[in-house]
This record gives C-alpha cells, structure tokens and sequence, in this order.
C-alpha cells in the first residue's frame, strides 16, 4: 500500500512538472493535455483522473509554484533590504519573463486570472514581511500607501524596465532597486 501510494505521488509529480516545463514554452491556449500526458510518460485519462481536466492541471500546477516560489522568496532576511533585493532579482532572472508572459494572457484566459492573483498575493505578503519593520512606523492609508509603494517597486515590471528594457546588468538592476527603496523605509 506504501509503495502504491508513494508511486501514485510520484506520477502526480511528472504530471505537474511536465504541466509545467509545457506552460512556459507555450500560450495556455495551445496546451493540450496530450502534450503533457506524452511529457509525463503517462496517458491523457491518468491525467483528467488525476487533475479533472486542463483547469484542474492548471490550477494544481499553479499551486505548487506558488508555493515553491514562497519557499524560495523566503530566504530574504526581514530588515535587509540588500537581501531582499537579492533573492527578488533571483527569482526574476529565473521566472521574471514566463511571469510576464502569464500576465499578458490572464485577460484572455479565465484559468489563469486566479494564479496571477495568487501570485499578487504572495508578492504583497512577501512585501508586508520583509519590510515590516519600516511599515510597524506607519498607521491607516498611510500605511497601505508605502505597503503599495514597496509593491511596485519590487514588481516583475520594474524589474522588467530596469533588467530588460534599459538593459542594466543584474547587479546595476539591484542596486537601482535597492536605491528605490531605501528613501521609503527610511522615511516610514
């Protein structure tokens, strides 16, 4: 029975990690459930037995990295924005420009609104830990304000103007973060 169920939950795991590898090569509208049953090494009915479908897929697939990216997010160092920085930059240079790609499709497919959601969401909590120090100073609207403020400035988007579009080098790309930041965690 062990065995069984360990090897149940390591053909789940190909299934995501195949859905996966397939969701950042191409639009969500393009994946077929076919394409990552083949990537897998498994059929298309294990994965709808699995999954219920390409939502479900999709949903559980988001998931998981959501929570990958919360684990790896959690090495920044409360306080430290140097650190913050740093892990931030890290994840983008791995995932900046697939999540960029997520976001210009969630308008156009309904199954991906909730992950860029919940990847907003993880972005804001991860935001309100790391800089809770300078947010403990600040109180109401004044407080949502920098919480928004921190938000944008570590946003993929900025990230994206400042790595991709001025073509700044990674290191450049945090010390310009960096530098937008401090004047705000001073000031709180």
């Amino acid at each position: 029975m062990i065995a069984r169920a360990q090897s149940s939950a390591a053909t789940s795991e190909r299934i995501l990690d195949a859905a996966v590898e397939v969701f950042w090569e191409l639009p969500t509208d393009l994946i077929s459930l076919d394409q990552v049953a083949r990537r897998a090494g498994v059929t298309v009915q294990t994965v709808i037995r699995r999954f219920g479908g390409r939502d479900g897929l999709v949903a559980a697939a988001g998931a998981r990295e959501s929570e990958r990216i919360r684990r790896q997010r959690d090495k920044a160092i409360p306080g430290d924005p140097a650190s913050a920085i740093r892990v931030l930059v890290d994840h983008y240079e791995t995932t900046g420009d697939r999540v960029l790609m997520l976001l210009a499709e969630e308008g156009h497919n309904p199954a991906l609104r909730p992950i860029a959601d919940q990847g907003r969401t993880v972005h804001r909590d991860w935001c309100a830990r790391v800089f809770a120090r300078a947010l403990a100073k600040t109180q109401g609207l004044k407080r949502e304000r920098r919480l928004a403020q921190l938000v944008a400035i570590c946003d993929v988007y900025t990230w994206k103007l400042l790595r991709r579009d001025a073509a700044l080098s990674r290191s450049q790309t945090e010390l310009a973060l960096v530098e937008l930041l401090n004047p705000l965690l001073e000031e709180s």
